[in-house]
C-alpha cells in the first residue's frame, strides 16, 4: 500500500493545474460512485487528478488514485485493495482506466459493485473507455454509478486553453434566437473566422498542450489503440478482423460522407453485411466515428447508418490529411459539437440535418443558399468562411459553443 500511496503522490504532485475544464464543476463528486468515460485522450485522467490534488493536500492519506494498468493490480484485486485501504482510514479512492484491470473480463463490475456494497462510506471515482457499459452480466452498475460522459474540447473551450479566450456556453436555442449577441461577443475579443480554421486542424485533444509536433501522430496511436486493443477486449472483436477494421476507417476516410452500402463494403472487405454493422456501432460508440440514421427511433440492433462521419475534424487531418474535402470537414464539425446534446439525424430529403426533431440545418460555405430548404419552417443554414449573422444563415463556428 505505501508504494500506491507514493506512486500517487508522484503523480498529482505531476499534474499541472493552470487550466480546468469547466466539466469538473459539473461533476457531483459526493456521490457514492462516481464514473467518468470517454475516448482515450480526451482528458479523463488529467481531470481527475487535477480534483484529487485541488481538493486534498499533498500526502493526504485520506485520499488514492491508481490506474488499473499498472502491474500493482498483476495479483491484487480491487476488494482487497479497497479494504486495507478503508482500514488505514481511506476516504476516496480513485481507479483510472478501468477497462484494463483483467482485459478480456468484467471482474471490475462485479468487484466495483462489492466494494459498493461492503464499504458505504467509501467514496469511488471511476473512469475507463467510451465502450463500457454499467451494465454488464450480473454487476448492474447502472442504477448505482453517477455517470458522466467526457468528450474532446469543443471550440469555446479550445480559444481558453490554448488563447486564453473565455466565453460562456450558449444553448442552442440561444445560438439561432440572439446570434448577433453571441457574434459581437466573440469578434469583440478576436477573429473568430482565423480561429475556428485552426481549431479544425489541431485543438480538440487537450494533449496538444503538449506540443504540435506529434499530435496527429498520437491521434493515430489512439484511433489503433482503439481497434488493436480495446474493441477486442471489451466487444470481442475478432483480432484476426483488425487489419479489417482499419481498412473500414479507410475506407471512411477516403470518401466523402456517402449513404453507406454495407452490402459493398462487407464484399470489399470480405465480411458479413451484418459484421459490418456492428463494427461500425462498435466504432461509434468508441468515438472514433459518428453514425447518422434518418429515424433514430426505428434504429434496430442490424440497422445500418445512413451517413459515416470520423468523430471530430481533427481525425480526419490525423488519418487522411491529402484528401480532407471542405464539406466533409464542415459536416464533421457540425455533428461533433450537435451530437454532444441534442438528436441528430441525416436529413434524407431535404436538408443536411434534422435536429432534434424540430430544425433542419444546411452546412456550407459563404456561397451557400436556402434554395435546399426553401419554405421550410425552423431551418438555419450554417456557414463556413462567414463572419457575422445574416438572418438565418449564421456562422459554422457558433456551434463550437454549444459546450
Amino acid at each position: 500500500m505505501d508504494t500506491l500511496f507514493r506512486k500517487s503522490d508522484r503523480l498529482l504532485a505531476n499534474t499541472c493545474t493552470d487550466i480546468v475544464r469547466e466539466k469538473m464543476g459539473e461533476i457531483h463528486w459526493n456521490s457514492q460512485l462516481v464514473t467518468i468515460i470517454g475516448a482515450k485522450g480526451v482528458g479523463k485522467s488529467t481531470l481527475i487528478k487535477q480534483y484529487l490534488k485541488l481538493n486534498y493536500p499533498l500526502g493526504d492519506r485520506r485520499v488514492l488514485y491508481c490506474s488499473a494498468d499498472t502491474v500493482d493490480f498483476s495479483t491484487r484485486k480491487l476488494v482487497e485493495l479497497a479494504e486495507e485501504f478503508v482500514i488505514q482510514g481511506g476516504e476516496l479512492l480513485a481507479i483510472d482506466e478501468i477497462h484494463k484491470y483483467k482485459p478480456g473480463t468484467t471482474d471490475w463490475s462485479r468487484e466495483i459493485k462489492e466494494i459498493y456494497e461492503l464499504f458505504p462510506d467509501l467514496k469511488m471515482i471511476v473512469s475507463g473507455s467510451s465502450l463500457l457499459r454499467l451494465k454488464e452480466g450480473d454487476a448492474d452498475l447502472s442504477r448505482r454509478a453517477v455517470k458522466y460522459t467526457m468528450p474532446g474540447l469543443s471550440f469555446r473551450e479550445a480559444l481558453r486553453f490554448y488563447h486564453d479566450l473565455s466565453f460562456p456556453v450558449w444553448t442552442l436555442e440561444d445560438i439561432l434566437a440572439h446570434p448577433y449577441d453571441l457574434w459581437q461577443m466573440v469578434s469583440s475579443k478576436c477573429k473568430p473566422v482565423a480561429l475556428f480554421k485552426e481549431y479544425l486542424e489541431k485543438g480538440y485533444y487537450p494533449f496538444l498542450l503538449e506540443g504540435t509536433g506529434e499530435y496527429y501522430t498520437k491521434i493515430e496511436q489512439v484511433v489503433n489503440y482503439i481497434i488493436e486493443t480495446e474493441l477486442p477486449q471489451i466487444c470481442k472483436v475478432d483480432v484476426a478482423n483488425v487489419r479489417k477494421l482499419q481498412a473500414l476507417i479507410a475506407m471512411i476516410c477516403s470518401e466523402t460522407p456517402f449513404e453507406l452500402n454495407a452490402n459493398k463494403i462487407a464484399a470489399a472487405l470480405e465480411i458479413g453485411r451484418d459484421t459490418v454493422v456492428e463494427y461500425l456501432k462498435y466504432l461509434g460508440d468508441a468515438k472514433v466515428l459518428n453514425l447518422l440514421y434518418s429515424d433514430k427511433k426505428r434504429i434496430g440492433k442490424l440497422s445500418k447508418p445512413d451517413k459515416v462521419y470520423l468523430e471530430n475534424p481533427n481525425i480526419l487531418y490525423a488519418l487522411a490529411p491529402a484528401k480532407v474535402e471542405i464539406g466533409t470537414l464542415r459536416e464533421t464539425f457540425a455533428v461533433d459539437c450537435l451530437s454532444e446534446s441534442h438528436v441528430v439525424e441525416y436529413g434524407k430529403t431535404q436538408g443536411d440535418f434534422k435536429v432534434d426533431s424540430k430544425y433542419t440545418f444546411e452546412i456550407g460555405g459563404r456561397s451557400k443558399d436556402f434554395s435546399q430548404i426553401a419554405g421550410m419552417k425552423d431551418s438555419y443554414i450554417f456557414a463556413d468562411d462567414w463572419d457575422m449573422p445574416d438572418g438565418a444563415k449564421l456562422p459554422l463556428w457558433m456551434l463550437g459553443f454549444l459546450y
